[in-house]
């Protein structure tokens, strides 16, 4: 779609957003402004991307188009404008909002279980939205909604139009909530993160399909995201937004490849890049402090194995199983890692990756014994780890560390940092006081760049990112031999993600801890492994040096991965002082 960006102009807008100012109200006192005075137009036919990272004000623009916003707490301030059809949508009343909204404006949530009812099929869900809006009778609307299932790419529309929502894959989910979206033939799409959460090749899909929907229905869509990996995929414009002002906005290749704005370049500039691995990430405050780093000129970092590194981990023939009921007596078994094997070298990291359901979180949590391998042997410090007691295995315990993906659920929220920080080491006997235990606390804090005053403070007072930090602060109390990073980046903004991977970079430097690092981002993996394996339906098919996997895959399954790697923002970063 890039290419035509340069015969699409600004001025053929659909929508036009002019002055955008919206506060949310904290308390009876205090208003925080979220969005601050923005503008821009979507043109017809056109995809917009609206980027930036969290908190940048995207979302909140968005609801406000969709007059979404919850009144009982924010207010769009006057003089705002969002101008569609010759109105202002700001001043619709709720049952004219209602009436456009799905006909001839909708929009497609990050969460589809969060969007879809549970307890109806897709098919009433679907059929709901053309009665409602298109005045079809049943039988009218279930034919429509089985060709709206099969043109978003639903296996046996027909079959599948009775499903529940729990029995489709999250890609199937999305794709149920694209139909819904595109089923009345809407002048504008609104995608908020519809691919975040979903596996590399699931996200191709659904970005080729959004796409292909784009150009058949005529649509205007603006896309929002917090990656720009994406953004190059499928944009022909691009508003980059940061604390709620507009940083840059232009045609997709001119903000790609002459990016004017320090944030917009170091945005470009944070994730890791599949050409080469650089020795550090750049972060945003390089940018922000006029300080910029080029990716391109950055001291590169050696990764793989020679075979001659000591073996920390040694396991064989790992397997687990988990059994379901089936009639009376029987039960049926899902094998959901079946005789993995594999050496993890001391001081380096194996990534694991693979779709979801492939089984390599299983690993993880087998390793960790929070699954009870059904088989196999993972050899530790000359002793069979899977094979001890429970008492046996508390001295072990501290040494085998795990990162869990979501550091909001990891955290509990009613202690303060530093009681979740100082209990394991209470735990297992660490220091010989409180206040040893507290200045350990301070200095682990301090080393993942957190100020000491975090200590006193509760989970809810800090940021996704610093959340992860405080997780990973609690990982080291125990000084272990192995960290199990378990999608432990994949849901952090690029600049908070390249932060927290610098951060794994120099603890692996300094205390020669192993990683087992688990994501289904390709890119990160990479840059952060030695050796990556790969699994499919519970299996290992390929494991090899991360260099050498990355050229030349040898297995169709990995080939097919690295194939669906977003590279829109691949050589699009200039050479920067």
């Amino acid at each position: 779609m890039n290419g035509d960006s340069g015969n699409k102009t600004m001025s053929e807008a659909l929508v036009s957003v002019r002055n955008l100012r919206v506060n949310f109200r904290i308390d009876k006192r205090t208003t925080f402004e979220a969005v601050k005075k923005i503008s821009f137009d979507i043109p017809r036919n056109s995809t917009v991307a609206l980027v930036g990272e969290s908190g940048s004000g995207k979302s909140v623009t968005a609801l406000s188009i969709l007059g979404l916003l919850p009144h009982e707490n924010s207010s769009v301030l006057p003089g705002s404008e969002v101008l569609f059809g010759g109105r202002n949508l700001l001043d619709l009343s709720q049952r004219e909002l209602r009436d456009l909204r799905g006909k001839e404006i909708s929009m497609i949530f990050q969460e589809p279980m969060s969007s879809l009812n549970p307890v109806f099929s897709v098919g009433f869900q679907l059929s709901e939205v053309l009665r409602l809006h298109m005045g079809l009778s049943p039988g009218q609307a279930r034919a429509r909604g089985i060709a709206l299932l099969g043109e978003v790419g639903i296996p046996e529309p027909e079959k599948s139009i009775d499903k529940y929502p729990f029995q489709m894959s999250g890609g199937q989910q999305q794709r149920v909530m694209i139909a819904m979206a595109i089923a009345c033939e809407p002048k504008l799409l609104i995608a908020d993160e519809p691919t975040t959460a979903l596996d590399v090749t699931i996200q191709k899909q659904i970005l080729e399909l959004i796409g292909d929907l784009q150009k058949k229905h005529q649509m205007s869509v603006l896309f929002i995201t917090h990656d720009l990996a994406v953004v190059g995929e499928i944009a022909d414009f691009v508003v980059v937004m940061r604390d709620g002002e507009i940083r840059e906005q232009g045609a997709a290749a001119d903000v790609f490849e002459r990016p004017r704005d320090a944030y917009t370049q170091a945005l470009l500039q944070c994730r890791p890049q599949l050409s080469r691995r650089a020795q550090r990430l750049p972060v945003i405050d390089d940018f922000m402090s006029g300080h910029p780093v080029s990716y391109a000129d950055a001291p590169e970092r050696q990764r793989g194995l020679t075979g001659a590194e000591p073996i920390v981990l040694d396991v064989v023939g790992l397997s687990k199983s988990f059994y379901s009921r089936e009639g009376l007596f029987g039960k049926r078994e899902f094998k959901a890692v079946h005789n993995v094997s594999f050496k993890l070298a001391k001081g380096k990291t194996l990534g694991l990756v693979g779709e979801s359901g492939s089984g390599k979180t299983t690993v993880g949590l087998t390793l960790m014994r929070l699954h009870e391998a059904t088989g196999g042997k993972a050899i530790f410090d000359g002793k069979d780890i899977l094979a001890l007691s429970n008492k046996e295995f508390m001295e072990y315990k501290r040494r085998i560390q795990i990162i869990f993906q979501n550091p909001y659920a990891s955290l509990n929220p009613r202690f303060t940092v530093g009681h979740i920080v100082t209990e394991p080491m209470l735990i297992h006997g660490i220091g010989g006081s409180e206040q040893e235990r507290t200045n350990m606390a301070f200095e682990l804090l301090a080393k993942v760049g957190l100020p000491e005053v975090s200590f006193y403070k509760y989970p809810h007072e800090f940021s996704g990112g610093q959340r992860q930090r405080i997780a990973i602060a609690r990982c080291l109390t125990m000084k272990p031999d192995i960290l199990i990073c378990d999608e432990s980046v994949s849901a952090l903004d690029v600049s908070v993600q390249a932060q927290v991977l610098n951060l794994l970079q120099d603890l692996q430097d300094e205390f020669q801890m192993s990683y087992i690092f688990i994501s289904h981002d390709l890119a990160v993996v990479k840059y952060i492994s030695d050796q990556v394996m790969v699994m499919n339906d519970g299996e290992i098919v390929e494991m090899a040096n991360s260099d050498d996997i990355y050229l030349h895959p040898q297995h169709p399954y990995t080939q097919r991965l690295l194939s669906s790697i977003p590279r829109g923002w691949e050589g699009a970063h200039p050479k920067r002082a």
